[in-house]
């Protein structure tokens, strides 16, 4: 079963680009999709996550990651 994520940040976001580097790195060889949310699109997003972006979020669970993680946290996250 393929699980779905959302990686919530904005463009020119240094901590994003560099928590999408790990998510790609953590994630090969699994049956993972995610999506990138800019949360500037939207304003429940952006007052939501504005202070703690990037955040990856698993859409069954509704659990998050918060940043700062690491390729090691990433590959636990998935395993939930």
């Amino acid at each position: 079963m393929q699980k779905e994520y959302i990686l919530y940040g904005t463009s020119g976001c240094h901590l994003c680009d560099e928590a999408e580097s790990v998510i790609s790195n953590a994630i090969k060889n699994h049956a993972i999709i995610y999506i990138k949310q800019d949360i500037v699109e939207d304003d429940n997003l952006l007052n939501q996550y504005a202070l703690t972006i990037p955040v990856f979020k698993c859409q069954a669970t509704q659990q998050e990651l918060n940043w700062p993680f690491t390729e090691e946290a990433v590959k636990a996250f998935i395993r939930q």
